[in-house]
């Protein structure tokens, strides 16, 4: 899959994002406030926050697809990290948020939502799912960051619509039996959503940014590139080696251990080649290359 693909394939899964979001954002918004359920009002909130989380992938993804430049010669892939970032903190905002309005409701009296509200909950719950599944798999196909936060965004909504489901229903069940105790349910189930958010959003916002701060490949990660680099001509041995995630892409640096008797323009000529074979994987955006002479180690012991 090419650059542009790449792009185009993951803009369009943010803008389903912001649409789906939006839809949902309202038709649980309303339906909450028409059936009396802090809890599914709750999840409308969560699903309002996955519009700008949606929109936040969108702008990083944009950037990212920007060239590099004289200020960003690495290229703009952080971006999509920086998106990611920004998403999680949205979430923890709107989980803490939640949670105050839900605990809130817990001391005053209220009345059990209509069951209008059962099917606006698993309406979500299908929803999400899907879309939890198209991100993922696509995030993890052309490796962004921020579209899988976004997708486990998805994800989060799905157990909160679930608790709202168990919550909405226990309501209901607790004024059909006259068990006043149950009829909080409701809001307490809104409690239970906070917590998910926050939870998600701390793991998330970890996550990118140990990406965003330069993180290197495991060595596990690193075994075919190293194959690549070991069977070019000339290439005597592999002295260093170093590959660092850049958002959605690889850069490499790498010193080559080459015969000390060449000339200059041979030992660059080396090096030319083995960068020029790095860039033909996908995900490979620049190699930095230095020649060392190599030096046997039982010669430089001596």
């Amino acid at each position: 899959m090419n650059k542009e693909e790449r792009f185009r394939k993951a803009e369009i899964a943010a803008i389903i994002g912001i649409l789906g979001n939006i839809i949902l954002a309202v038709l649980k918004g309303v339906i909450g406030s028409i059936s009396n359920s802090r809890a599914l009002i709750a999840d409308a909130a969560h699903s309002a926050s996955d519009v700008a989380g949606s929109f936040a992938v969108f702008v990083g993804l944009r950037a990212a697809k920007l060239p590099p430049d004289k200020d960003h010669p690495y290229g703009h892939g952080k971006a999509e990290s920086i998106a990611a970032i920004i998403v999680a903190v949205l979430l923890l905002l709107v989980g803490v948020e939640i949670g105050i309005s839900s605990g809130k409701a817990l001391f005053k009296p209220i009345e059990a939502p209509g069951t209008l509200a059962l099917y606006a909950a698993l309406i979500s719950i299908v929803v999400k799912e899907a879309m939890f599944r198209y991100k993922y798999r696509l995030g993890k196909k052309i490796k962004s960051d921020a579209l899988i936060v976004n997708a486990y965004e998805h994800r989060s909504d799905v157990y909160s619509s679930i608790a709202v489901l168990i919550g909405i229903a226990g309501a209901i069940l607790g004024s059909e039996f006259s068990l006043p105790w149950l009829i909080y349910a409701d809001p307490i189930a809104g409690i239970f959503v906070s917590v998910l958010i926050a939870k998600m959003a701390v793991k998330l916002g970890f996550e990118s940014i140990h990406t965003t701060l330069d993180h290197v490949l495991h060595e596990e990660d690193t075994t075919e590139y190293k194959k690549v680099i070991t069977g070019m001509p000339g290439v005597v041995n592999l002295d260093e080696f170093y590959a660092r995630e850049h958002g959605h892409y690889v850069i490499i640096d790498i010193k080559l251990g080459v015969d000390p008797d060449i000339s200059v323009k041979e030992g660059h000529d080396i090096g030319k080649d083995v960068k020029k074979r790095l860039l033909e994987e996908d995900d490979v955006h620049d190699v930095l290359v230095h020649i060392n002479p190599y030096e046997p180690k039982e010669k430089k012991r001596e």
